[in-house]
């Protein structure tokens, strides 16, 4: 009998790592197709204002044009708001089973209001979406495979993190961001599932976009040691502006609210018209910012053009995300990183307290410690820019500026962006259910947490739930209340949709976290 039982399991997770595969196959594609013609739409772009250069004509018809795609884009947002901004909420939503909804529909318009707001030259983010175009692909995939509630939910994690490692060319950091940041859960056979996902979709996006890192900054000198304070005096000013990035994007949509007279489906009018004075005189600075990322070490050495590239690409990322478009903050939050590497480095240089050859550098480091800080997750950072940038040679410095920063946003009671956006999301949208009906979740318990060593019997488990499964390794064990869970098991309960939310909350503390 226990023989036919591990055949059976391992029957079930060879055909888990085959839709795996297709996921990642099918999310690459997707994604790599989604990349190419947002890069190209904004190539247009800037030929096109180039032309207006010596046609100023043209920028009437431009700027009518604009307008039109502007309240076209905001209908479809506000009409469909399960494609308004990054994605990353929602995605999180479906994983944690707060939140549902259905794949196809968001596929289609996520694809093309990503397209046309990102490729417009608006800042914004491809990487969001490409997360919830990979999530829609994987929830397909399962269910039309029919595989049920659990498999499902390792599918949209599957194709999340494929959607941004396609996105990013970065395997093994979009595993970690989703396992970490999204799902919160770490069962063998969901992160070897995900990062099968996430390799092949890779291997996909390698076919379209060649093996040069998507953010290639050479650099041509290792820091010295004596030059290390630097870092922890980097991680502080990050840490400081970061906070202050997560207070005002956190805001944007009560501060937006309260603009009077204005319909939220004409919020888009005001980006795709201030995007057009931006195209005109700083073409280099349009969309998430990987260009301009790649072009900080060319532009003439200068505090206050660097400075003054931080104010503006701070600002129009506000603004271009408070119109709710589709699109992410993920890679403009990486763009205002590195031009704050780039201004420590320009104010010391002034000091006479660095040369001006550690620029590159430093435009590495503070990519890392910028994200890690206002998304609260260091690791994840630490990973992302290692394989974006495609060189090992910074592990040091990026973990200690990476550190500091987080410890800085910590201190200053910051909490994680992704999941700060997610309760707001979760509370915009209350799931409205007419029925009750059970639906199945999972979680790890983390070591030391209340959860860990404790007997089924001795925790007061809540009303509606009840533990049906934990996940030993490679082990099922079904449990009674003599069982005692341990660090790294995942539980998976069932409980009652109606108070989904509730239960998530009570039990998340007690796996996560020590009593009191």
């Amino acid at each position: 009998m226990e023989s036919r039982k591990e055949t059976f399991h391992r029957y079930n997770q060879f055909n888990q790592l085959l839709r795996a595969i297709l996921i990642g196959l099918l999310t690459g594609l997707v994604v790599s197709t989604f990349r190419l013609i947002i890069q190209s739409f904004l190539q247009f772009v800037k030929i096109s204002f180039a032309y207006f250069h010596t046609h100023p004509w043209g920028l009437v018809l431009w700027g009518i044009g604009s307008i039109i795609l502007a309240l076209i884009l905001g209908w479809l947002a506000q009409h469909h708001p399960n494609i308004k901004g990054s994605g990353i909420p929602q995605v999180e939503g479906q994983l944690t089973n707060q939140f549902d909804e259905k794949w196809w529909p968001v596929l289609w318009r996520k694809f093309i209001g990503g397209i046309f707001a990102i490729g417009s030259g608006l800042y914004l983010g491809r990487e969001g979406p490409s997360i919830q175009l990979g999530a829609t692909i994987g929830q397909g995939i399962e269910e039309t495979a029919k595989v049920g509630h659990l498999n499902r939910q390792v599918g949209i994690a599957s194709g999340a993190a494929a959607g941004l490692s396609a996105a990013f060319n970065a395997p093994i950091a979009a595993t970690i961001f989703i396992l970490e940041e999204v799902y919160h859960n770490f069962s063998p056979v969901i992160w070897l599932a995900t990062f099968v996902s996430a390799l092949c979709s890779n291997m996909v996006s390698m076919q379209f976009f060649g093996l040069r890192p998507v953010l290639n900054v050479p650099y041509n000198y290792m820091l010295p040691n004596r030059l290390y304070w630097h870092l922890i005096v980097l991680g502080i000013m990050l840490g400081i502006l970061g906070r202050l990035y997560q207070v005002v994007i956190l805001h944007l949509g009560s501060w937006t609210a309260k603009i009077p007279h204005l319909h939220p489906i004409v919020y888009p009018v005001i980006p795709f018209l201030l995007v057009m004075p931006i195209a005109w005189y700083f073409p280099l600075t349009l969309g998430g910012g990987n260009e301009l990322i790649s072009s900080l070490r060319s532009l003439p050495f200068s505090l206050s053009l660097f400075v003054g590239l931080f104010i503006l690409r701070f600002v129009f990322s506000m603004v271009s995300y408070g119109s709710q478009l589709p699109g992410g903050i993920f890679l403009p939050i990486l763009t205002l990183g590195a031009i704050l590497g780039a201004v420590y480095c320009a104010l010391m240089v002034r000091l006479g307290l660095m040369p001006i050859r550690y620029l590159p550098n430093f435009i590495i480091y503070a990519m890392a410690g910028y994200f890690a800080c206002i998304s609260k997750a260091p690791f994840t950072a630490i990973l992302l820019i290692t394989e974006m940038v495609g060189s090992l040679a910074h592990l040091m410095p990026l973990a200690l500026v990476a550190v500091v920063a987080y410890l800085v946003v910590d201190a200053l009671h910051g909490e994680p962006v992704y999941t700060a956006m997610f309760n707001a999301f979760i509370g915009n949208n209350p799931q409205q259910r007419k029925h009750k009906e059970d639906v199945t979740m999972s979680l790890t318990i983390y070591a030391g947490a209340q959860l860990d060593g404790c007997k089924v019997k001795d925790y007061n488990w809540p009303a509606d739930s009840i533990v049906m499964v934990v996940c030993r390794g490679e082990e099922k064990i079904i449990p009674n209340g003599q069982t005692k869970l341990q660090a790294g098991d995942t539980l998976i309960l069932r409980v009652n949709s109606v108070t989904t939310r509730q239960v998530y909350h009570e039990v998340t503390r007690a796996a996560h976290y020590a009593q009191g």
